[in-house]
């Protein structure tokens, strides 16, 4: 599952560093060479100062923002080294395509794929950044996860950690990194919040079957597990229809302290096991006792990293 999840970014993260950031803090985190957290560090960031968005600028106080990672490259003594990056989720779109047949030759399929998303994104299709990966389909041909970005607002965030002496070897969203916390075969739901975004995620086998990144009305801390159930359920729905089977556990993550509010009523609407993201493995040892304050710190982004890069 893992290895299948890391071929999402392109490349298996080789770097020694990671570096995720969000709307409210940068979290920094050096590996050990046997995948273990060796170094790590948190650096709040004062509500407006990053406002992640596809289309318009996200670093608002760019002093603020650069002292801050370079307070959080120093804490865990990176300097002129690569880093992996991981970036809010509605910085990056991720469309999920089908084709009957997909070229193999890259003169053939990016233009294709350029083509194919020019009317999904909020923004032209010259200014952009983008990866894809093939995978099976359930009913033959081809899908494609392509991850599609501005390049401007890209280079916003790789600019942040060359502030700080470092280079961006490796870019990737939050959560897809999160996906590889997964350990089952199974349909499964990841509903991840990150202040007032929701992605939701449906993986089946090591496969993305569906992808979907929304603006909720209010932040996670407001969410009533109804609102939840409304939004994810599109996704779900669709998912059952194409795929003519159930999903079979659900994962939630960015709810803080108020899961138990949400595990009767999401489980009686999907008829499956309800839990969280983080704690989906309690006994999986790929996460090593090194690794555990990232877990209590809630990064599920950097924790299923570390599980790609060990």
């Amino acid at each position: 599952m893992v290895q299948r999840f890391a071929k999402w970014i392109d490349a298996i993260p080789q770097t020694p560093l990671a570096i995720e950031v969000s709307w409210d803090r940068i979290s920094a985190v050096r590996w050990t060479r046997t995948g273990g957290v060796a170094e790590f560090a948190v650096e709040p960031l004062a509500a407006g100062m990053v406002v992640p968005s596809a289309v318009d600028a996200n670093i608002v106080d760019p002093a603020g923002v650069r002292a801050a990672m370079i307070r959080a490259c120093n804490r865990i003594h990176a300097n002129r080294e690569q880093t992996s990056l991981l970036l809010p989720d509605s910085v990056i779109r991720i469309f999920v395509q089908h084709f009957d047949d997909f070229p193999r030759s890259a003169a053939e399929s990016i233009p294709l794929l350029r083509w194919r998303m020019k009317k999904s994104v909020p923004f032209e299709m010259t200014d952009t950044v983008f990866s894809y990966v093939r995978q099976a389909s359930n009913d033959g041909g081809v899908d494609i996860v392509a991850t599609v970005a501005r390049q401007r607002i890209i280079r916003e965030y790789e600019e942040l950690v060359e502030a700080a002496g470092l280079n961006a070897g490796v870019v990737s969203g939050s959560s897809l990194a999160s996906l590889a916390l997964l350990d089952t075969q199974r349909p499964s739901l990841v509903a991840r919040i990150s202040d007032r975004t929701l992605t939701t995620s449906i993986v089946r086998s090591g496969a993305l079957c569906g992808y979907r990144c929304t603006e909720l009305p209010v932040s996670g801390s407001k969410l009533t597990p109804q609102a939840l159930f409304d939004e994810i359920y599109p996704l779900a729905a669709y998912y059952q229809d194409t795929w003519r089977e159930k999903i079979e556990s659900v994962y939630i993550s960015g709810i803080g302290n108020r899961f138990r509010e949400f595990i009767v009523p999401l489980e009686s609407e999907f008829q499956c096991n309800v839990q969280p993201l983080l704690r989906a493995n309690p006994n999986d040892r790929r996460v090593e006792e090194s690794g555990r304050p990232l877990v209590d710190a809630g990064l599920d982004g950097l924790v299923g990293w570390m599980l790609c890069a060990a």
